[in-house]
């Protein structure tokens, strides 16, 4: 029976230098850690452009929100000083977060209810409203009047325009707030 060739060099120092040199398996070895490693920044790059995508939604949103809050506070400067303000009975009857936003509690006992008014323009704005926006999605905007002092015992409206998520009023996309002056306003 032969002695097989390791066998017979393991106590020579060429042996030695060959069981050193021996790289059967590495291969492998190294494959699995740069798989490893590959995996991990694949997976980075498909987490960075959810979030991405997650931010461009989001601001979209913002963005979209703002326009309508701006284009509710530009119907308000289109009328008269007069004329600006909600029915009291419709913002009495006002659901929730409606009552519950810092621009109710602040001032709810100074509500400028809106009087009769014969002339155009007038204002026929309601507390709670639902809007679609340009990106097709749906916003609760609520509105509010209230009377706000300002400096020599004078008082001001302040229309504040909040815009919300339809499915979850809790969430505030935007919000936009103007004083309205009798002094610069017929």
């Amino acid at each position: 029976m032969p002695i097989p060739r390791s066998v017979r060099i393991c106590g020579h120092p060429a042996g030695r230098r060959l069981r050193a040199r021996d790289e059967r398996g590495i291969g492998l070895v190294e494959l699995l850690a740069a798989m490893t490693v590959l995996m991990i920044g694949i997976l980075a790059l498909f987490a960075m452009f959810e979030s991405g995508i997650r931010h461009l939604s989001r601001a979209s949103t913002i963005t979209t929100a703002g326009a309508l809050a701006d284009r509710e506070m530009e119907g308000f400067r289109a009328i008269r000083y007069a004329n600006i303000g909600l029915p009291d009975s419709l913002v009495l009857a006002a659901a929730a977060p409606y009552s519950s936003d810092a621009a109710y509690q602040s001032s709810s006992a100074s509500r400028v209810d809106l009087v009769a008014c014969g002339t155009a323009p007038c204002t026929t704005k309601v507390p709670v409203q639902t809007l679609t926006g340009a990106d097709g999605k749906s916003y609760r905007v609520d509105t509010y009047v209230t009377w706000q002092s300002v400096g020599g015992g004078r008082s001001v409206k302040l229309v504040t325009i909040v815009v919300r998520d339809a499915a979850d009023p809790s969430k505030v996309w935007a919000r936009a707030a103007s004083a309205f002056d009798r002094s610069t306003g017929e």
